[in-house]
């Protein structure tokens, strides 16, 4: 009983206590304006999209440097050719993932 009392005073006088407020308080600042995050037209990527016979291939550059080529075949899944190092040659790649993969074995099967 005596532990119900002073939980329930405990409850009662925290929000009293956290209503008291000092006096010289003072109004907050403005927030300054944000930053502007905008890029260089120069560094922004450009994309151009090549019809070859029936495969469309993408360009990516940046700077006017060639970085990624995406190739989309009539037939089949698209693949990535990407210039990893800087230095002009393309790795091919089948899919933009990061090269992670997780093992995932079958435990059981009905």
């Amino acid at each position: 009983m005596r532990n119900l009392l002073a939980i329930l005073l405990i409850t009662v006088a925290l929000p009293v206590a956290a209503a008291e407020r000092p006096g010289n308080l003072q109004p907050v600042p403005d927030l300054p304006p944000p930053p502007d995050f905008s890029l260089d037209p120069a560094l922004q990527e450009q994309i151009t999209i090549i019809k070859r016979g029936t495969d469309t291939v993408e360009e990516h550059r940046v700077g006017g440097k060639i970085f990624m080529l995406k190739v989309t075949p009539a037939t089949g899944a698209p693949y990535y050719l990407v210039d990893e190092k800087g230095d002009g040659k393309m790795t091919r790649q089948d899919s933009m993932d990061s090269g992670i993969r997780p093992p995932m074995w079958v435990i059981h099967s009905w």
